[in-house]
């Protein structure tokens, strides 16, 4: 997908299918992410390859592979290991889907094709599957904590430079809902930026930005963070198709619940997004004040690798 079509803001990312938002969002990221993955390993060219493999396997010496899990967790990234298999002329044949929860020792795909290409390749394709199915495990453990409530655990722009749209398909691999994907795609007005509002303008200076940024192209949403109920009632008094949104940040459960009460009396239509310091054993307490959203960094910035490992078998022919 080019960027100028992910420039076209009317699309859901959420309604989207997992195939269909990774080619829409992803793919081609994946592929740029990939080139620059294999240069690292694979070196320049002229240079390029794998020394160790060309100096003890014959070129012809074909060979068949496991890919497994070595823990549960939920799968991410194996439309990206497909795209790396076709690159390096193996054959994928994959097991599970994304977004698949499975346990330890489920085999998740299987690899056979020259050995030599399966080894140079074998690093990067794990290096993709560990990362993206931790941050889907972790999405997964947050959305399960906050179940039956109605809120829906979100990401955000806390992720590795230059992977940020694979890590938000993780994401929604893992049940998250995609918060905006950028500065372009949406408004969400924060503290830095209210700082040059007086405080008796406030809602007047977010009413004035949501009409310039809505009349200049279509977005996502318009959302503003507040951090007080002072700040809070003064939003509830915007009319309907100002604000989409209002981020609560950094507030404890009982304050929460207070502007839940008060977005229902006052503004019914209003979605309030919890965010700040969300951890798993807090996540459960802010999703029972009954704000729709809770945004999590955590899924993006501090997971861990799910462990996946590649166990060969027995070269095919050709040793």
């Amino acid at each position: 997908m080019t960027t100028e079509a992910r420039t076209d803001y009317r699309i859901d990312w959420n309604a989207l299918t997992l195939p269909q938002l990774f080619d829409e969002l992803a793919r081609a990221d994946a592929v740029i992410a990939i080139e620059r993955a294999l240069a690292e390993d694979l070196g320049a060219a002229g240079i390029s390859g794998d020394v160790t493999s060309a100096v003890t396997i014959a070129p012809t010496a074909r060979g068949r592979a496991r890919v497994v899990s070595r823990s549960s967790g939920v799968v991410a990234g194996l439309r990206v290991a497909e795209i790396i298999a076709q690159r390096a002329g193996l054959t994928l044949t994959v097991h599970v889907d994304d977004g698949s929860r499975v346990e330890r020792g489920t085999r998740i795909a299987s690899l056979e094709g020259p050995l030599v290409s399966l080894l140079a390749h074998e690093r990067t394709m794990l290096n993709f599957l560990t990362l993206l199915s931790g941050n889907a495990t972790l999405a997964a453990q947050f959305v399960d904590a906050v179940h039956p409530s109605r809120a829906a655990i979100c990401d955000t722009r806390k992720t590795i430079p230059g992977l940020r749209t694979l890590q938000k398909y993780a994401s929604r691999c893992g049940g998250a809902t995609l918060h905006r994907i950028g500065l372009y795609d949406a408004v969400l007005i924060k503290d830095n930026h209210l700082g040059s509002f007086e405080a008796a303008e406030l809602a007047e200076r977010v009413r004035a930005a949501s009409m310039q940024a809505r009349a200049q192209r279509t977005i996502a949403f318009v959302e503003c963070e507040v951090d007080s109920l002072a700040q809070f009632d003064r939003l509830l008094t915007l009319e309907v198709g100002v604000l989409d949104m209002v981020l609560l940040d950094n507030m404890e459960p009982a304050m929460l619940s207070e502007a839940v009460r008060r977005r229902d009396a006052r503004a019914p239509h209003l979605l309030l997004e919890a965010s700040g310091g969300v951890r798993l054993d807090t996540v459960r307490r802010i999703a029972a004040s009954g704000v729709d959203r809770i945004s999590v960094g955590a899924i993006t910035h501090s997971a861990n690798a799910l462990d996946i490992g590649l166990d060969m078998d027995a070269s095919l022919s050709g040793a």
